[in-house]
């Protein structure tokens, strides 16, 4: 009932972290059927570029079995040669075939997902030894829609291999009583048409199977409301978290633009609103550079900073806005300012030479 309650809450989409780490797991679309198919595709081409050649070999290695088996003599000494002749016989008829089915059984696979290497499945499981999971596995809706495809993949086979011999019934009376020689080619045109109608048929059902095992790994891969909220708590992080984060920041920040205030030249006010520190020495330095900005309350602070350590306060409310929108903390100011900031910088440097009449 939790797992029924469970399912139903995973309504969305699986993300693709969750489908990137399903990869990595193993968990990939896997249809069995697809396998097969392409081991009889290649199966079916085989015997009928290969077929003959191979039918053929055989036929005259082994005629001597269907032919005169009475004359065979299986004694100690020529028994030995006879397996190893028999082997390499076999061997050089079916080896490289078996070799394709082999490949083909690897494209198979590959063809439906990307090449994973993952220990998790050879990992041991308490759960497998649990009696009620084996019970549903054995008993469950899985098992039994598995049951079901098997017995529909059966019937459609069975089906289609009857009407491709059902007309042959009579010529495969007759296949005992030809000459062995001629037996195998016989019986291999019969199998090739047999490979291509089950091949037809098991195409569809491999097509099926794929999308069905497509579909079920989808769903089971989707996820939760809640399951979105954690994964992107993950990986983008939690939001409450990197507001934190960043209102830390922001008073560290802070911090050290009130601590390069004393040593700015001189501060530019709006005078209210906005308050912009620049640094200049004269030998040292390219260009002024902004050493603080603020407004409203963080602009207050840096005046009364500057206040206290005796840093000139100038009042220039369009200079103030340009600075503060167009310059960064630590960063040096524009070109097309600098001649306004130099006619401030050397009001600040008169100033200090000597008293020289308020500036209102």
């Amino acid at each position: 009932m939790a797992e029924e309650q469970d399912r139903s809450q995973k309504t969305e989409d699986p993300s693709a972290k969750r489908l990137q780490d399903a990869l990595e797991r193993g968990d990939v679309v896997k249809s069995q059927d697809v396998v097969n198919w392409t081991v009889l595709a290649v199966a079916a081409a085989l015997m009928a570029l290969y077929g003959p050649y191979a039918a053929g070999t055989l036929a005259r290695g082994l005629s001597t079995f269907l032919a005169a088996p009475h004359a065979i003599v299986l004694d100690s000494a020529t028994m030995g040669m006879l397996l190893r002749d028999v082997g390499w016989l076999i061997l050089s008829a079916l080896g490289l075939p078996f070799g394709f089915l082999i490949v083909a059984g690897i494209v198979g696979n590959l063809a439906q997902h990307p090449l994973v290497f993952s220990a998790e499945k050879l990992q041991p499981k308490l759960e497998k030894l649990s009696l009620i999971k084996g019970f549903k596995r054995i008993f469950g809706m899985d098992a039994i829609a598995n049951f079901t495809k098997g017995l529909l993949k059966v019937a459609a086979v069975g089906l289609t291999a009857t009407f491709v011999l059902w007309p042959e019934r009579r010529f495969l009376d007759a296949l005992i009583t030809l000459d062995p020689a001629a037996l195998l080619p016989h019986a291999l045109a019969i199998a090739v048409r047999l490979f291509i109608a089950v091949l037809a048929a098991y195409a569809i059902i491999a097509a099926l199977d794929y999308a069905y095992q497509r579909y079920q790994r989808f769903e089971r891969l989707r996820m939760s409301k809640q399951e979105l909220k954690e994964e992107f708590k993950q990986s983008e992080g939690d939001p409450h978290v990197r507001a934190k984060i960043r209102q830390v920041r922001q008073e560290r920040s802070r911090r050290r633009m009130m601590a390069a205030v004393p040593t700015a030249t001189a501060i530019i006010t709006n005078p209210t609103h906005y308050a912009v520190a620049i640094r200049y020495e004269s030998g040292k330095m390219a260009a002024p550079v902004c050493v603080a900005k603020g407004v409203d309350a963080v602009a207050m602070r840096i005046r009364d900073v500057a206040k206290e350590h005796g840093v000139p306060i100038i009042e220039n409310p369009p200079l103030a806005r340009t600075l503060y929108a167009t310059v960064d903390v630590d960063e040096a100011i524009k070109p097309e300012h600098y001649k306004a900031v130099a006619q401030i910088i050397g009001y600040v440097m008169r100033l200090r030479r000597g008293p020289l009449p308020a500036r209102r």
